[in-house]
């Protein structure tokens, strides 16, 4: 692997799916100098990492190095031309600080040279959580933070098989995120940018252009023609959470959030997250006093349980293919963990 001088300049996308990341991304592609592949998600992937052990150990290491690899290669979406060898992989970074998000930057270092770009972003968004750990081992690392009116944000949320099935606990999760990325924002000023998706709807070439200048990489109108990616067109096809993504953004579904929330759901939401609207100047339609007490936590869950299994089922009728790809990943976590307790479990009892 080539090293820092040469290497792209690692950037994170931040703070929470579902706030118009694909649509930026997708743009961000058509230039040149700039690669960003389907996120691999590794918060998904971040619950086993204490499970396999030591990392100083050649072994361990190793297993977590194949096992991500393998998460990448069961991607719904294909990194193009490129096929990872964990022993190359190993080989190249086991000098380095040992942790699962230098394995996953190897990877998307790799990628974005092949794809000849001098910066690569990870638009793995809920990493925000991780990017102390992040600049420890990449001082030079910027920070797209995305910032989207969370009552469309939550209303998209509540579709997405990625999270959960209720507004009350998504919006919780995303004043998590945001107060994260405010935290971030605050501490490294001059490695964050921060927009709005609205403004970007309404002004993409404004936007677009503010990135480029933040990536120090060229605008080009070319990267507005979104018609023209095929990368665009074929992700449109894949899912029913991507259908957008192949045209330009419509400015009146900045709104649509007003006919798929009841009024109840946007107070609660306006409840939870209220400060950081005035922040980011979206304007409140409640009196923000809605019940976000224990017990509507509570039953907040109970019912986001019932409704992940009925979604999980309907996204299987209608759509085989995203539920047989999506389920692939799910599964595939699943059996890794199994394997890491097995294997800790026999070495607890042969000690």
């Amino acid at each position: 692997m080539p090293d820092t001088v040469t290497r792209p300049r690692p950037v994170l996308m931040m703070p929470l799916r579902r706030c118009g990341s694909h649509a930026l991304r997708l743009r961000l592609n058509s230039n040149a100098d700039f690669y960003a592949p389907y996120p691999l998600h590794i918060v998904d992937f971040m619950p086993l990492v204490d499970l396999y052990g030591n990392l100083e150990n050649d072994i361990n290491y190793f297993q977590m190095i194949t096992d991500v690899i393998g998460l990448q290669s069961g991607l719904m979406v294909k990194w193009p031309g490129i096929v990872f060898d964990p022993v190359e992989i190993f080989d190249a970074i086991k000098d380095e600080p040992r942790n699962v998000h230098r394995i996953v930057y190897e990877l998307l270092f790799r990628i974005g040279l092949s794809q000849g770009a001098s910066v690569v972003m990870d638009k793995s968004l809920d990493s925000v959580f991780y990017a102390e750990d992040l600049l420890e081992l990449f001082p030079e690392m910027l920070f797209l933070n995305v910032i989207r009116d969370p009552r469309a944000q939550v209303s998209s949320m509540n579709k997405a098989i990625i999270h959960d099935f209720d507004t009350m606990l998504n919006t919780m999760t995303w004043v998590k995120a945001y107060k994260k990325a405010q935290q971030l924002t605050e501490k490294y000023p001059d490695k964050v940018l921060t927009i709005r998706y609205e403004d970007f709807v309404s002004h993409q070439d404004v936007i677009i252009h503010q990135i480029c200048d933040f990536f120090e990489i060229s605008y080009s109108d070319e990267m507005l023609n979104i018609e023209k990616s095929n990368e665009a067109s074929s992700i449109a096809n894949r899912s029913a959470l991507w259908v957008s993504n192949s045209s330009a953004p419509i400015p009146a579904n900045v709104d649509k959030f007003k006919k798929t929330l009841t009024m109840q759901e946007i107070e609660i939401i306006e409840t939870l997250s209220g400060d950081i609207m005035e922040r980011f100047g979206y304007e409140k339609m409640t009196s923000c006093n809605a019940d976000v007490s224990d017990e509507a936590i509570i039953d907040a869950r109970n019912k986001s349980t019932t409704n992940r299994y009925n979604a999980w089922e309907e996204l299987r009728l209608k759509d085989p293919k995203d539920y047989m790809l999506r389920k692939y990943r799910s599964d595939y976590l699943e059996m890794i963990k199994m394997r890491l307790m097995r294997e800790k479990d026999i070495l607890l009892k042969s000690a």
